[in-house]
């Protein structure tokens, strides 16, 4: 692998000859392929996924490395949210929500969340009753976020569009703020080529700068006594260290510590509690993080302006009473959720959030809160594919039919489907391995194919081998 020579230079200078030698050797080797499971649709399939992996993530508790890369956009699992395909070092997150965060609901949010491994993963770790703000600034990103914690299937999340500067607005709002800021990316060499190629010593910089004012523009968002991870994906010391030490005198944080075992090979610092891995040390790519805790005592800043919402007014909902009642009975626990129309569109959010989501509506554009139930299209009520992937669909509420692995990838491909002929008319529930894949409407002779179209396989082909959770 061809390195920038002033990358080669100052990154000797910080590990050594020795170190560095060995970090080019595993830069020049196989990539390890990770998966992080879903723990709350494991039922059905945890014995398949497990047979799939070699050994675990060690900091991870349902983190795996893989034998060899499977066919992920031919795995029907995989669409279904059974599992994420994330890279091992950056589900170290998971340590200091399990040292940090306690057994209370929190208010979390993911600044630079896009596409979602660490969203999905924090979702998966917080205490029931806790709310996830997901945010990209990356429209189209964004989108994909959404995806991505829609097939994760927790209702407790709003995934934003958003500058960071529009969180200031938000005064002492979050118990906890993850930044996975935009880095450099020298610790994705191995992963991306176009991470290489665009690095400079002028981008380390801008980067840095980059990265201060995202932490200065959401810091009056984050409560007094509240904590900072901050992370990056990248080596050197401008980015990582002397950004923590700003912070520390900056703000007057307090660097906290995690329980890390030697044996899990991670670099810690020799200043103040930092954690580096390093892909000669640890099975996966580069990356760093810190946490940090917002004094108790500070004094909260100027609430800026928040986001103008006028011109944005809602269609007037033509929803029946019938159809609520009719949406109200797909979900479990019917009753913690509050249901809400826009149009002719009706979401269900969790009860105990309800404020929250009227601040963050206040200030912020919301691209999905909660579970989008169905949408009224003349007399019809549609169910929407997000209710087949929440954790909180009332399966009993939709016939269902289990199908193969053709049938289920011809689905994924939004192609026409055929059901048995004794199979009921109307909305059906398509699982397969009896997990939720997405809703058909039966009209008889033909299924329409309810996928969402933007969310399809494009390929129009099969790999050779296709290698699939089994």
């Amino acid at each position: 692998m061809e390195l920038p020579v002033s990358f080669a230079d100052r990154t000797r200078s910080l590990l050594g000859d020795e170190e560095y030698n060995k970090l080019i050797d595993a830069l020049n080797g196989e990539q390890p392929v990770s998966i992080r499971l879903n723990e709350a649709k494991l039922p059905h399939v945890s014995a398949a996924l497990l047979r799939s992996c070699s050994e675990r993530v060690l900091w991870a508790s349902a983190g795996f490395y893989l034998d060899r890369r499977l066919t992920f956009t031919f795995d029907p699992l995989f669409h279904a949210g059974c599992y994420y395909v994330q890279e091992a070092s950056s589900m170290f997150v998971e340590q200091a929500l399990r040292r940090y965060v306690g057994e209370a609901p929190v208010m979390m949010l993911d600044l630079c969340a896009a596409p979602g491994g660490k969203s999905t993963h924090a979702r998966s770790i917080l205490p029931e009753g806790s709310l996830l703000v997901a945010n990209e600034v990356i429209r189209n990103r964004s989108q994909v976020l959404a995806e991505n914690l829609t097939k994760w299937g927790n209702p407790g999340v709003v995934v934003t569009n958003n500058d960071p500067a529009d969180f200031s607005g938000l005064e002492s709002f979050f118990d906890l703020i993850l930044t996975d800021v935009p880095c450099s990316g020298e610790g994705m060499f191995r992963k991306d080529p176009v991470a290489r190629s665009e690095w400079s010593l002028e981008n380390v910089e801008i980067c840095r700068q980059r990265q201060r004012r995202i932490l200065t523009d959401v810091w009056p968002s984050l409560k007094p006594g509240g904590l900072l991870i901050y992370s990056t994906c990248t080596y050197n010391t401008e980015e990582n260290e002397e950004n923590i030490r700003w912070i520390r005198d900056e703000f007057g944080a307090e660097i906290l510590p995690l329980n890390v075992p030697e044996e899990w090979n991670i670099i810690m610092g020799a200043d103040f509690p930092v954690y580096r891995f390093l892909p000669h040390r640890t099975k996966g790519e580069g990356f760093f993080l810190s946490v940090l805790r917002k004094p108790e005592t500070d004094i909260p800043e100027t609430r800026r302006r928040p986001v103008s919402t006028q011109g944005k007014k809602k269609p007037a909902p033509v929803v029946s009473k019938e159809q609520l009642a009719a949406a109200r009975g797909w979900l479990l626990s019917a009753d913690d959720y509050e249901l809400s129309v826009n149009g002719t569109n009706i979401s269900a959010f969790p009860k105990e959030s309800i404020s929250a989501l009227s601040a963050l509506q206040q200030s912020l554009r919301i691209i999905q809160a909660g579970i989008p139930l169905g949408e009224i299209k003349g007399k019809d009520l549609i169910p929407e594919h997000a209710l087949a992937m929440s954790n909180a669909l009332r399966r009993e509420a939709f016939p269902h039919e289990d199908v193969s692995y053709e049938q289920a990838v011809a689905y994924l491909r939004k192609e026409a489907i055929v059901l048995a002929a004794d199979s009921p008319r109307g909305y059906v529930l398509l699982t397969y391995k009896d997990v939720p894949l997405g809703f058909v409407k039966n009209v008889g002779n033909r299924a329409n194919n309810l996928y969402p179209q933007e969310w399809r396989i494009r390929s129009g082909y099969l790999p050779e081998e296709i290698l699939v959770v089994d």
